[in-house]
């Protein structure tokens, strides 16, 4: 038989084919071809493992897939290494200082608190990348504090408590650092309705009336009294001329004063090389963006200085106030931490503001501000105990991960923040960066890695690895393109009206020979009637669903299973009808997740022991167990044990969960402690157990509606009195004697009764053995005369009388 070139060919292919599928089978799907890339730049962007093989002479002619491969299997396939285009992120220290010890003295402005400064990174899609960042908070670091404060009438009494701040302020400050710098401001509010007093009568004195307090100066916004100074005596001499103020409704305009004492650095003084402090003291809760518009102010805050030359902000009654996004996103940029020093009525509100500004904290002000100083040493402790990263422009392309090392060692994935440091210490971070994609060619972009509150910084520059070097090769007319298209890094790219591996084709051509090689088997569509045959090439319709790929149109990325109407549940890439879940999925449509750190329960367990983890969620199995954990389970077996613990260690700081911290972490449900127990209430499990000291514990576990497990206790254990000896002793011997007597009553009267029962039948016995004379059944009564029954009775008289 013989064999025609073209039936050859259709042979080879077909077992290339086929040895391509089983390839597949055989390792799972192979992303990189199923990817139908069309030249080497498509390939690198389908996955960091993808590789391209430039080699002229490689692989099949009409397989234009067949060039985008694992490196290993191009490889096998003979394709020679440097013909391979595959290239991997890389990291570049460009600048790395070594970290300071001290902060004030001669070097004070050469102080480096970041190492490194400047890294380079070279980022190809998909493929992650590292580096380390160390930051220390140094000695003896210079310090600037600004005293804001509210000169509303209700702080009249705090007024005259700081008017010798200054000095004992600098001087705990000394104890801190050897370079402290003091400088002072007030606000009040906006001098306009309906925030403050604004009628002829109260333009000079807004007190004017008021019985308490008759005299007092105009509203204000924000007024700056002493730029950053070390002359603390200038602090007492400007407090001691202040005077307070009076405004109409209750909030205060502390936040515009915040951001211009943040904003206007020339004005207020902040040093490059120092640590900044703002301090905001009030009694009251502050005005927010968008409250200006009660007073007719419709244009936002710009977040720029407003400053005139009396020192006082000139845009209180132009501009709204600033929202909290503005206040936090130009104090990090100053690098100033801001200290809330407020009433304790006020103090959950503002825990709330500290979520929202990064570098913020509160403390608690008393009613007359005489615990200021201990409050600000205090806070800035607190402050110089932590160190958080945060991230400046990063691009929208790029992903970053952090994974902290504090004092202990241990690696912290997902925190990017260390805390109870001692000043000196070192703490460092991991970075991992990922790029998703590739933005347009030569693009070159940077973003910032920032402590909090620190003016140093890490920069980092960012290009990316999307090109192949094999294009600086490209040949235009090239005869391997039948010198009609260009020829680059293994392929051509014809021109237009040509088709074909090597150009050798034109648009409109077709015939039975080049339509068999379309048919994925006999029989079936050409191009699995998703497309169209040209040059024994299939060529795939466009989709408004997505695309399109493959040998015979046989794919597309489109018809993968979904999850609530999301392909692959958004947590992995549709391939050829089956979703390729990304790392920490798996599931036939991606939507379970294999992250079990939401099933840990407080004591270390998965589903406290009684479940398991599906999904990232626990599905209790130990029947009356429920909860996130399934922590809670009064009908558990254990549940009186393990209840005991946080009885034992929350009443009386006793047992194995003593210590404070675990007791704390693990022993969270309400405890009540009752004189009297009731055991009535048919939801509460009761529970007991035996003390050290021999003494019972009482106690019921019930769980309420809202979910919050509930601990009813005796306040203190039953214990019995210890009986005396002597008693017990006498009490065993009476006992012994009591039972003994009552033994021999027992015995006594069974007899007794016994021989009654005897007596009375030998009586019975004896009365019928005895016989009278005239029951005699042998006697009969002899019948005489007179006479003979005289004699006979005298002689019967006389035989008896002889017989006695």
């Amino acid at each position: 038989m013989m064999w025609n070139p073209w039936q050859l060919y259709r042979t080879a292919l077909g077992c290339m084919i086929l040895e391509i599928f089983i390839h597949n089978d055989a390792q799972g799907l192979n992303v990189c071809m199923s990817g139908s890339a069309m030249s080497c730049e498509e390939c690198l962007i389908i996955h960091p493992s993808c590789a391209w093989c430039a080699q002229e002479k490689f692989g099949s002619v009409r397989t234009l897939t067949s060039r985008c491969d694992l490196r290993q299997n191009l490889q096998k396939r003979g394709c020679e290494a440097h013909h391979m285009e595959s290239p991997s992120s890389s990291t570049t220290v460009v600048k790395s200082e070594p970290l300071s010890s001290k902060g004030s003295g001669p070097t004070q402005y050469d102080v480096i608190q970041i190492m490194p400064q400047k890294i380079s990174l070279s980022l190809r899609p998909g493929d992650q990348t590292s580096f380390k960042v160390q930051v220390r908070q140094v000695e003896d670091y210079p310090v600037d504090l600004y005293y804001l404060m509210d000169l509303s009438l209700s702080m009249k009494d705090d007024l005259d408590t700081i008017r010798n701040l200054g000095t004992k302020l600098a001087d705990e400050m000394r104890k801190l650092t050897s370079n402290f710098r003091l400088g002072f401001g007030s606000f009040v509010d906006k001098n306009m309705s309906p925030f403050s007093y604004t009628a002829h009568k109260y333009q000079d004195n807004p007190c004017n009336g008021y019985k308490l307090f008759p005299s007092c100066v105009p509203s204000f916004g924000f007024r700056h009294l002493l730029s950053l100074t070390d002359k603390v005596d200038r602090f007492n001499e400007e407090v001691q001329k202040q005077m307070v103020s009076r405004n109409r409704d209750a909030p205060e305009g502390g936040f515009d004063a915040i951001l211009q004492a943040a904003v206007c650095k020339e004005r207020i003084g902040w040093r490059k090389e120092a640590f900044h402090l703002l301090v905001f003291a009030t009694d009251d809760v502050p005005h927010l963006a968008l409250d200006g518009k009660l007073g007719g102010l419709v244009q936002p805050h710009d977040g720029e200085c407003h400053m005139n030359e009396k020192n006082e902000y000139s845009g209180s009654t132009k501009m709204d106030y600033p929202s909290l996004a503005l206040l936090g996103e130009k104090l990090a940029a100053n690098n100033i931490y801001l200290i809330f020093a407020v009433t304790k009525r006020l103090y959950v509100i503002y825990k709330n503001f500290t979520a929202l500004i990064p570098g913020t904290t509160v403390e608690i002000l008393d009613q007359d501000s005489k615990n200021i100083i201990q409050l600000i040493v205090n806070a800035y402790n607190n402050i110089r105990s932590k160190v958080e990263l945060t991230v400046w422009d990063q691009p929208e392309d790029l992903s970053l991960s952090f994974t902290a090392t504090c004092q202990d060692g241990q690696p912290l994935p997902g925190l990017r923040k260390c805390a109870d440091l001692k000043i000196g210490d070192t703490v460092s971070f991991n970075v991992s960066v990922d790029a998703r994609g590739c933005p347009a060619p030569g693009t070159q972009q940077s973003f910032t890695i920032k402590p909090v509150g620190f003016k140093d910084r890490l920069e980092v520059s960012v290009d990316y690895r999307c090109d192949c070097g094999c294009t600086d090769q490209t040949q235009a007319n090239s005869t391997h393109c039948s010198s009609i298209g260009q020829y680059t890094c293994g392929i051509c790219r014809c021109d237009p009206g040509y088709l074909g591996a090597r150009c050798e084709c034109q648009e409109g051509e077709a015939g039975s020979m080049y339509l068999s090689a379309c048919r994925q088997a006999e029989g079936m569509q050409i191009c699995g009637g998703r497309g169209e045959c040209s040059c024994n090439q299939c060529f795939c319709y466009e989709s408004e669903f997505g695309k399109i790929y493959g040998t015979f149109c046989e794919c597309d990325d489109f018809s993968c299973a979904r999850h609530k109407g999301i392909l692959c549940s958004g947590h992995g890439e549709c391939h050829c009808g089956e979703c390729k879940c990304h790392a920490g999925y798996i599931g036939d449509n991606c939507n379970c997740s294999t992250d079990t750190s939401s099933c840990v329960s407080d004591d270390g367990q998965i589903c406290s022991g009684r479940g398991s983890c599906a999904c990232g969620r626990c599905q209790c199995t130990e029947p009356g167990a429920f909860g996130d954990t399934c922590e809670k389970c009064p009908t558990c077996p254990d549940a009186c044990g393990t209840k005991r613990e946080c009885i034992e260690c929350r009443l009386f700081s006793s047992g194995r969960l003593s210590d404070n911290q675990t007791c704390q972490r693990l022993c969270k449900d309400e405890i009540i402690t009752v004189e009297t127990l009731k055991t009535d209430d048919p939801n509460a499990v009761l529970c007991l157990y035996k003390t050290e000291n021999e003494c019972v514990m009482k106690f019921t576990y019930s769980e309420h509606a809202n979910g919050m497990s509930v601990l009813t206790a005796l306040k203190e254990p039953e214990c019995g009195a210890a009986p005396d000896a002597m008693t017990v002793l006498l009490a065993v011997v009476g006992s012994i004697l009591l039972v003994g007597i009552v033994l021999l009553a027992i015995w006594k009267l069974v007899i007794t009764v016994h021989d009654r029962r005897e007596f009375a039948r030998f009586q019975s016995a004896r009365s019928r053995a005895r016989y009278e004379m005239a029951s005699n059944p042998l006697y009969k009564q002899p019948i005489s005369n007179d006479y003979v029954e005289t004699d006979f009775s005298m002689y019967s008289k006389s035989y008896n009388g002889a017989a006695h």
